[in-house]
């Protein structure tokens, strides 16, 4: 039997590319959409797509009155979780692809699908070449104490940092605690150039026209550095792939997890 999916942000400019690959799937199937704009439309009439037959709602309250196994969260982050605690409560799995969401709102997550014993995946990004940023950046802070990282982005992106830079620093603070020399209360002239601290790393946000998605890890050593960077393009095909997997394999997990390699073999 195919997968059943509903799929939150459908019109957007990586909702619309999943929305794509989701018809293109044999063993998956579109359910509802959710995009306010275009509610009450059919989603194959909105992206000129055939085999989108989805009728598209104006909420995800709405669109979840349609069955489904898998939710995909692909909005903003001022309505991301109460939508994904309204699909948990309908009893959906969740991968969540929408940038912004607090630890807070990550913990009041993992409870709600603990309970209903549903998994949730939330990552960051979802292309490979992040993945393996993160899993690179981990391995790098077993052995180098002192890191700082730097978050690429258009200038119209109004989340800072970006849901990739902070899976990137949370999963690196558990890590360890990077080291700094100089004590942030002991900067001298702005502190505010000495970036943001997340999980214990510092972050220094860039928001300029030219980028789209990027992050870096500079780790620091006397004599010595090393950069691991990842850099996406203005397309939304890299995260496709990343996305279909995780929605199959969602269901393969109970909580909320953090990152596509919690269903990967690396």
């Amino acid at each position: 039997m195919s997968l059943r999916i509903c799929l939150a942000g459908a019109t957007g400019w990586a909702g619309s590319e999943l929305a794509r690959g989701i018809a293109a799937a044999d063993d998956l199937v579109l359910v509802s959409a959710v995009a306010r704009r275009h509610a009450g439309q059919k989603l194959g009439d909105v992206l000129s797509e055939d085999g989108l037959d989805a009728t598209i709602f104006g909420s995800a309250a709405e669109a979840l009155t349609q069955a489904c196994d898998v939710f995909v969260e692909y909005t903003h982050p001022d309505s991301a979780k109460a939508n994904i605690l309204a699909a948990l409560e309908h009893g959906a799995h969740v991968v969540v692809g929408t940038s912004g969401l607090t630890d807070a709102d990550y913990a009041q997550i993992d409870a709600l699908a603990r309970e209903r014993r549903r998994g949730v995946l939330a990552c960051g990004n979802f292309a490979l070449t992040a993945v393996l940023l993160i899993k690179f950046a981990e391995m790098a802070a077993k052995l180098i104490p002192q890191w700082e990282l730097v978050d690429y982005a258009s200038a119209g992106k109004p989340d800072a940092p970006s849901g990739t830079v902070r899976e990137l620093a949370t999963r690196m603070g558990k890590v360890r605690q990077p080291q700094l020399e100089v004590p942030l209360e002991q900067t001298v002239g702005l502190r505010e150039t000495r970036g943001g601290t997340l999980a214990g790393s510092q972050v220094h946000a860039l928001r300029l026209p030219g980028f789209v998605i990027g992050a870096e890890a500079i780790f620091g050593m006397p004599d010595q550095t090393l950069t691991i960077r990842h850099n996406a393009g203005s397309s939304a095909k890299p995260y496709v792939d990343g996305a279909l997997l995780a929605i199959r394999k969602v269901s393969t997990l109970i909580g909320l997890h953090r990152g596509l390699d919690a269903v990967l073999e690396l």
